[in-house]
């Protein structure tokens, strides 16, 4: 593996790359322009001055833990000694080519054994075969972390409710909604429950969105897009 990961000289054209900052993995703006301009693979051979796999697979997982908030100073310094990099201005493009071919593996639903397909003839095949088994690795156990990162919307379980009275001063009847919610997110399976009160006035209001919710279900296009405007929203 040491031979696999002996110096390679700056490639031409190196340094006139423009600095692009370590961001999380949703700056579309730096996405775009990996996708489009090939010059971002000539900073992956920096990889090469690691002096062993493990380093290279730390720094991706350093990525990978840092994929929402990006790396700190300290981080930053730590790949910059594994790679004996000077300054920022070599560390960024990489860092940033790094995070998107991350991306690209685990977001875009590539198969493990397409993930060697993800890179240009023009990367190093030494650099590939090493980023593959790495990327191949990693990619069933960040997938499952994408899965827990992930905002789902629980379910209706059940309904109870109970008549009440506001309170002492409006002694007028309430009625007190008692909500059973079901997470169906992968490795987390709980119930929650979310209680409240609806007046007359706002229960007629809901109910008018509910029946126009209904209508709008029954349909096949839904020019709303869900957004139901409530006269009196709860």
């Amino acid at each position: 593996m040491r031979a696999c990961l002996q110096f390679v000289n700056k490639e031409p054209g190196f340094e006139k790359m423009p600095r692009a900052p370590d961001r999380a993995f949703s700056c579309l703006k730096l996405r775009s322009c990996f996708m489009e301009n090939h010059a971002f693979w000539d900073h992956l051979p920096l990889l090469m001055r690691a002096n062993s796999k493990d380093s290279v697979e730390s720094i991706l997982q350093a990525l990978w833990r840092t994929r929402t908030t990006g790396l700190d100073a300290a981080g930053r310094g730590i790949i910059r000694d594994m790679l004996q990099l000077q300054n920022d201005s070599e560390l960024d493009p990489l860092l940033v080519c790094l995070r998107m071919l991350i991306r690209k593996c685990v977001y875009e639903n590539t198969s493990k054994e397409d993930i060697h397909k993800l890179f240009p003839s023009e990367v190093l095949p030494e650099l590939q075969r090493l980023l593959t088994l790495l990327l191949q690795k990693f990619q069933r156990e960040w997938r499952e972390d994408v899965l827990k990162d992930q905002a789902t919307l629980p379910r209706l379980k059940a309904m109870t409710w109970n008549m009440s009275t506001s309170s002492t001063e409006t002694p007028e009847p309430v009625a007190v909604i008692n909500l059973r919610l079901q997470n169906d997110v992968k490795f987390r399976y709980d119930d929650s429950e979310v209680k409240f009160q609806l007046d007359r006035d706002t229960l007629d209001s809901m109910l008018r969105s509910m029946h126009s919710v209904a209508e709008q279900l029954s349909e096949t296009d839904d020019p709303l897009n869900g957004q139901i405007p409530l006269e009196n929203p709860v």
